[in-house]
């Protein structure tokens, strides 16, 4: 009996070992992304999934953050991977404003990812129309999303350069609300805030409900010197959000200040699970990227890895090389 129950252990043993070295090979990548029902949340969903198909090494777990704060955490390694904001992570990088400290630890796996356009919406059934008038009057009702986002510290500048602020706002009656992209945009469409700000990937969730609901309103364009004091000052790039995007909330083309993705990931990643995440990423570029999200269509790697806002990974730097992306 106990010959029988030794075979059975080895027979059983020798089974096993397959699983045990694929156990052994996979490696959990953690990518801190943006709040729930955002346009980060969802396009990090979609390419983990297409990640771990070509890789099936790697697992990948999303899990939500914001702009502002994802630097901070890639730095110090509690997430491998996380989504930045070109601008914010070369600040990140050099410990400049809103950052106190150097995030040294950071590399990148490109930018362009995903260009976001700052949506500012507003009520149609009374009020000022225009940015400046909206965001200065007394009693104003505003909605944005949660202060560790770039979204939020973004707003809070327009605010400065405008001579406001939450705390005048509140001061003179007014309510300035924060939370994830679902409750701000519940809170415009409940009558809760009569203005909505958010800076996310057209066409942006939120806004295409808002569009369909039964409490609709038109996206704000953002004044000439608004724009130019934010590219000045803190290299925000300029666009539009094209006539059509959201039929229902506008008329023609809306001129707005934009900001770019870059993949921010930590210095210690291993350069095999970085070549293979940016490789993956250039093999799948146009159509099965635009699958996952439309703001995906324009990413270019050449330019991508032309970022220097923070280092590339070696790693990607080997993909992009590979792909011609970068100089042999």
């Amino acid at each position: 009996m106990s010959l029988t129950w030794t075979r059975r252990s080895l027979a059983g043993g020798a089974l096993a070992l397959p699983f045990v070295r694929t156990a052994a090979a996979q490696q959990t990548i953690e990518w801190v992304a943006g709040s729930l029902g955002g346009g980060w949340y969802t396009i990090a969903a979609g390419l983990s999934a297409l990640i771990k198909d070509e890789n099936p090494e790697l697992q990948i777990r999303v899990v939500p953050g914001g702009g502002l704060a994802n630097a901070t955490r890639v730095n110090r390694n509690q997430s491998q991977m996380g989504w930045g904001i070109d601008t914010f992570a070369a600040s990140a990088r050099r410990g400049e404003e809103p950052y106190t400290e150097k995030h040294e630890n950071l590399r990148s796996l490109g930018t362009g990812y995903s260009p976001t356009e700052h949506h500012f919406l507003r009520r149609t059934d009374g009020g000022p129309e225009d940015m400046r008038a909206i965001l200065t009057q007394k009693g104003l009702r505003l909605a944005c999303p949660q202060r560790s986002s770039t979204d939020e510290m973004t707003l809070q500048r327009i605010l400065k350069f405008l001579g406001t602020s939450p705390e005048k706002i509140r001061a003179e009656g007014g309510r300035y609300l924060t939370g994830s992209y679902a409750d701000i945009g519940a809170a415009f469409s409940d009558g809760q805030a009569d203005y909505l700000y958010a800076a996310l990937a057209r066409p942006a969730a939120i806004f295409s409900e808002i569009a369909q609901g039964r409490r609709t309103g038109k996206l704000v364009e953002f004044p000439a010197d608004v724009r130019r004091h934010l590219i000045d000052q803190y290299s925000y790039a300029e666009g539009f959000i094209p006539a059509g995007t959201y039929p229902t909330l506008q008329t023609a083309a809306v001129p707005v200040t934009m900001m770019d993705s870059v993949l921010m990931v930590h210095e210690s990643l291993p350069e095999d699970a970085a070549y293979k995440v940016t490789k993956t990423l250039i093999r799948n570029k146009g159509p099965r990227l635009v699958q996952i999200h439309a703001s995906m269509g324009a990413w270019d790697p050449a330019a991508s890895a032309k970022y220097a806002g923070v280092p590339l990974h070696p790693g990607a730097a080997k993909a992009f090389r590979e792909a011609g992306a970068l100089p042999a």
